[in-house]
């Protein structure tokens, strides 16, 4: 996955900040399968703060490793943000991390469950929650690419205004 140096610099941001302030991140990701994780990773020192990450791309491991309810996925399909929101604290829950990330949604190439095309969830759990809704265009690879930089530049934008 090849993200643009602004992201990369953004994701330097989010790893000197939660450094800085002494705290931790985990991942929950679906349709970018460990791209975030590994955006986050390619910063040299994120081991000072990046805990771990689970790639759910079943509904059986988002039931299973991050707690989410399967009652939830079966009323709002596991592309909502109510099945992203319950990943990332999921995630904080499975790694004991200050802030967890999660991503849902369809890369393509064809529609699923009745959701688009790029139909997106980003969502961030930890001192502040915050869920993002994308409708992103493209092919596959660059849904995800895009998924994981508006994941990474929502997150230093939260860290920036809690400062």
């Amino acid at each position: 996955m090849a993200l643009s140096p602004e992201i990369m610099e953004l994701a330097t941001e989010v790893v000197a900040t939660l450094r800085q302030r002494k705290q931790t991140l985990s991942t929950a990701e679906s349709l970018t399968a460990g791209a975030l994780s590994s955006a986050i990773v390619s910063v040299a020192g994120a081991s000072d703060v990046f805990v771990g990450g689970i790639t759910a791309y079943k509904d059986e491991i988002k039931i299973s490793h991050l707690g989410v309810e399967p009652s939830m996925i079966a009323k709002h399909s596991s592309m909502s943000q109510q099945v992203a929101v319950a990943m990332a604290k999921g995630a904080i829950t499975s790694f004991g991390t200050t802030w967890a990330i999660a991503t849902t949604g369809v890369a393509g190439p064809n529609p699923l469950n009745g959701f688009p095309v790029g139909a997106v969830w980003v969502a961030i759990e930890g001192p502040y929650s915050q869920s993002v809704e994308l409708s992103l265009s493209g092919e596959r690879e660059s849904i995800r690419n895009a998924s994981s930089a508006s994941a990474i530049a929502t997150f230093a934008r939260i860290l920036r205004e809690l400062s």
